[in-house]
C-alpha cells in the first residue's frame, strides 16, 4: 500500500505536537503539585480552562481553514504551542499558570486533530478517511512517546527540563513536519471533488456558513457528539478511583487504564484492514454502541473479563471516534464550509469533554460511581439516536 508522503509527514508531526503539547499535562502532574505546591485540582482547572479555550476558538479556526490560511493555522499553532510549553519553565505562580495553560488552548485548537482533519477533508474530499485513519493511527502513540520521556527528563534534571525539550522539540522538528505536510496537501488539492453529495437546496444545503446554523442535522450531529464526548471523559478521568472504590488491585487498574490507548490504536487498525467492507455509518454506530456497552458492562461489575471486554469497547469505540466524526460529518453536511461547520461542532464537543470530569464528580457526589456509569450510558444511546435522525435525514434529502 503507497503512503502518501504528506498524510506520512502530518501523523509524525502530529504525534510529536500531541506527545509535547498535551500529554505533557498528565505526564508532569504530579510533579507539579509536589514542587509547586499547588493542589491538584488547581492544576486540572489551568487545563480544562485551557480545552474550554480551544472550544471557543474553534470556529475561527474553521472558518480560517475554508479560506485557504490552513498552511498558516497548522503551523503557527505550532510554533506558538512550542514557546508556550517552553515558558512553563519560567511559571512560579498560579495565575501564570493559568495564562500560559490558556495559551495553550488557542494554540492546540490551531494544530491537534480537528485543524489537521479539517485541512485533510478540505483537500482530499471523499479520499479524505484514509488519511485521517492514518495520522490517528501513528499519533495514538503520542502518549507513549510523552510519558516514559517526561518522566526520564524529570529524573535527569527536573519538570522544568522537561518542558524546556518539550517546547523545542515541537519548534525544531514539529514545525517543519506540519509546514511541509501542509504545503504538500494545499498544493495537491483537488479542484473537483468526485462523488460530492449535493444536498438539498433548501434548509439542508450548506452553501453560506450561516445557513448551517438553521440545519437540524448539524445540531443533532453535535449533539450526539457532545453526548459521546461526555460518556468517555467521565469514565476515563474517573476510571481509577472507580476501580479503586470497587476493590480492584492498584496494578490491575493502571493497567487497564494504559491498555485503552492501544485499543484505539487497534480500532484503527481494524478500521483500515476492513473499510471496504464497512459503510461510514455502520462504523459510526458501533462507536456509539461500543461505547454505551463498554460502560454497562462497567456497570455490571469489576472481574477481569467484564474490565477486559470494557477497555476493548471503550478503546477501539472512542479511538474510532476520531476518525469517523469528520467523515460522517462531511456525509452529512458536505464538502462546502466544511471547516466551520466541523469548528462550530467541535466547540460543544470539546466543551462538554473539559466539564465531564467535574460532571463525574457531582453524579458520584449524587449517587456513586453506579449511578454515574447508569447515566454516561443513557447519554451514550442518547448520542446514538441522535446521530441516527440526522442520517435519515440526509438520506431523505439526498
Amino acid at each position: 500500500m503507497r503512503v502518501d508522503p504528506a498524510i506520512a509527514t502530518l501523523a509524525i508531526a502530529e504525534t510529536i505536537v500531541w506527545a509535547g503539547l498535551y500529554y505533557i499535562f498528565p505526564a508532569l502532574l504530579v510533579h507539579w503539585e509536589a514542587d509547586l505546591g499547588w493542589s491538584k485540582t488547581e492544576l486540572t482547572g489551568a487545563f480544562s480552562a485551557s480545552i474550554a479555550v480551544s472550544a471557543l476558538c474553534s470556529p475561527y479556526i474553521g472558518r480560517l481553514i475554508d479560506r485557504g490560511h490552513g498552511v498558516l493555522v497548522l503551523s503557527g499553532g505550532v510554533l506558538a504551542g512550542g514557546i508556550l510549553i517552553s515558558l512553563l519553565s519560567l511559571v512560579d505562580s498560579l495565575p501564570v499558570f493559568f495564562l500560559v495553560w490558556c495559551g495553550l488552548g488557542a494554540a492546540m485548537s490551531a494544530c491537534l486533530y480537528e485543524p489537521c482533519f479539517m485541512l485533510v477533508t478540505r483537500t482530499r474530499g471523499v479520499s479524505a478517511k484514509r488519511g485521517i485513519t492514518l495520522i490517528t493511527l501513528v499519533a495514538g502513540f503520542a502518549g507513549t512517546v510523552s510519558f516514559p520521556t517526561a518522566h526520564a527528563l524529570v529524573e535527569l534534571s527536573g519538570w522544568r527540563l522537561a518542558v524546556q525539550v518539550s517546547g523545542l522539540t515541537v519548534c525544531l522538528v514539529g514545525l517543519p513536519l506540519m509546514l511541509y505536510g501542509a504545503r504538500a496537501l494545499e498544493a495537491a488539492r483537488l479542484t473537483h471533488v468526485p462523488d460530492e453529495k449535493k444536498p438539498d437546496s433548501h434548509n439542508d444545503a450548506p452553501a453560506k456558513p450561516a445557513h448551517f446554523l438553521s440545519n437540524s442535522s448539524f445540531w443533532l450531529l453535535a449533539t450526539g457528539f457532545a453526548l459521546m464526548a461526555i460518556s468517555h471523559g467521565v469514565v476515563i478521568n474517573h476510571l481509577l478511583p472507580l476501580l479503586k472504590e470497587r476493590g480492584v488491585e492498584a496494578g490491575v487498574a493502571v493497567a487497564a487504564a494504559s491498555m485503552i490507548g492501544p485499543m484505539q490504536v487497534l480500532g484503527r487498525v481494524v478500521m483500515m484492514s476492513v473499510e471496504r467492507y464497512v459503510s461510514n455509518f455502520g462504523a459510526m454506530i458501533y462507536c456509539f454502541l461500543a461505547v454505551s456497552v463498554a460502560c454497562a458492562l462497567l456497570a455490571a461489575g469489576s472481574s477481569l473479563w467484564l474490565l477486559g471486554a470494557f477497555v476493548f469497547l471503550q478503546g477501539s469505540g472512542y479511538g474510532l471516534t476520531s476518525i469517523m466524526r469528520p467523515v460522517v460529518t462531511r456525509d452529512i453536511m458536505g464538502q462546502e464550509n466544511f471547516g466551520a461547520i466541523s469548528g462550530a461542532m467541535a466547540l460543544p464537543y470539546l466543551a462538554c469533554f473539559a466539564g465531564a470530569p467535574f460532571l463525574g464528580s457531582l453524579l458520584w457526589e449524587v449517587g456513586g460511581y453506579n449511578f454515574a456509569l447508569q447515566t454516561v450510558v443513557a447519554t451514550s444511546v442518547a448520542g446514538l439516536l441522535c446521530y441516527l435522525r440526522a442520517a435519515m435525514r440526509a438520506r431523505r434529502t439526498s
